[in-house]
């Protein structure tokens, strides 16, 4: 039973490209992670501000929020593994640009915030295409399977980068800690070009055409079974998501912890996370319901998370908080990925990455200003009630979707019914 099990988790690893691509990503994404944690310390160093450490993430996410749907759309135009190889170069040479900053003392604090809009800008090419590129290396039978194993993949990093930009930032120095990611982006290259792209199930090229931007907002919006995820995404993204500005406000300001405090519970966070995309590795079906139950699991952990007493009781919750939030996340995007029309996958891709990671410029000041006026604890709250109230508007959705699906009447009033909106619908 064991065996067959851990058969199904890793059914997607027999594919040499997708093998390699794991390999690769992981070793980055440890990288990329050493990254996020340094820069937000070294800006709570120098600030002691959450407003600044809101207004660091709004520009390293900025770009992804303006640029993000037209870069899915240069994404389903492009040989996505080719994109890849340029945006992944493009970042290693921000990695090393962050380094020389942190090594001169003299550097000006703007100078950071301009290199992690630079960052920003590549990302919003490079995630779309990352992401739409899953599916391409693995048949489509194991595209649920891949997805969360990517998810896996992304979390996995989050253990180990968390815990080392903590040990390198105080022994060494922030500028190893851009350094070493730098050298990171090598293994994602080596990965790229050592594919067999003949193996690759690459889709159609989109057509160059007027308005096809406009297209996938349009194809989204009326197909239920994307646009009640994002509805919910751009909730919870907003207010939920916001874990760089929160946690380190409320380890290292309400709780009196240190910067390895910070960062253990960050670490403690992300090994619930990987567990919440192992689990999801195992699901053959995926639902709206399964968004709602985990949004709603979300919240409650995030409510209980801000009303820890202490570091101590802040470990447990922290592994609650990573489950649940990579459960939704894992759910959300095995339905972008499913239930979209292949040719309008990296569209449909980008405007996830603009709900989830685009509305941070508007959420990080927004809570970071609700931290600094009520305190760390209250920025956590409001995250914590929004997923609840999404998870509850999500399942109201579903149920009306599901009502007009069976109800002729409604459908012949011009109601858009798609079949992919049925919540049995096997992927």
């Amino acid at each position: 039973m064991t065996r067959t099990a851990l058969r199904s988790t890793f059914l997607s690893l027999r594919v040499r490209n997708f093998r390699l691509f794991f390999t690769g990503q992981l070793i980055s994404q440890v990288g990329t992670w050493l990254t996020s944690i340094a820069l937000v310390l070294l800006v709570l160093h120098r600030t002691g501000s959450g407003i600044a450490i809101g207004l660091l993430t709004a520009a390293q996410f900025g770009p992804i929020l303006v640029l993000g749907a037209w870069a899915g759309l240069v994404a389903d135009r492009s040989n996505k593994r080719t994109l890849l190889l340029v945006t992944q170069s493009l970042e290693m040479v921000q990695s090393f640009a962050l380094a020389a900053l942190a090594f001169w003392p003299g550097a000006p604090l703007w100078s950071f915030y301009a290199v992690a809009f630079a960052g920003g800008i590549m990302m919003a090419f490079d995630n779309p295409t990352r992401r739409a590129f899953v599916s391409e290396m693995v048949p489509e039978a194991n595209v649920q399977n891949a997805v969360s194993l990517n998810a896996a993949l992304m979390t996995s990093s989050r253990i180990i980068g968390p815990a080392l930009a903590g040990l390198l930032s105080v022994t060494v120095g922030f500028w190893w800690c851009f350094t070493v990611d730098g050298l990171s982006y090598l293994a994602v290259i080596a990965s790229l070009w050592m594919m067999r792209t003949a193996e690759l199930r690459t889709p159609p090229v989109a057509d160059r055409a007027r308005g096809q931007v406009r297209a996938g907002f349009r194809y989204v919006r009326r197909t239920p079974d994307l646009w009640i995820p994002l509805v919910m995404l751009a909730v919870i993204g907003t207010f939920t998501f916001n874990f760089a500005v929160v946690l380190p406000l409320l380890i290292e300001g309400s709780l009196g912890g240190t910067d390895a405090t910070y960062t253990a519970v960050y670490s403690v966070l992300s090994v619930g996370s990987l567990l919440g995309a192992l689990a999801a590795a195992q699901r053959r079906q995926v639902q709206i319901r399964t968004m709602a139950v985990a949004a709603a699991v979300f919240g409650v952990a995030m409510l209980l998370f801000a009303s820890t007493p202490g570091v101590s009781l802040a470990y447990p919750l922290a592994l609650l908080v990573g489950f649940a939030s990579v459960w939704f996340v894992t759910a959300s995007t095995a339905m972008m990925q499913l239930r979209s029309d292949r040719r309008m996958r990296g569209r449909v891709l980008a405007l996830q990455a603009i709900v989830l990671i685009g509305s941070t410029p508007v959420g990080g000041p927004l809570l970071g200003y609700v931290s600094d006026l009520y305190g760390a604890r209250a920025g956590i709250a409001l995250g914590g009630l929004a997923a609840i109230g999404a998870a509850v508007w999500g399942t109201m959705a579903a149920r009306r979707v599901h009502r007009v699906a069976v109800n002729p009447e409604a459908e012949a009033r011009g109601v858009q019914v798609f079949p992919a909106a049925r919540e049995d619908a096997e992927v």
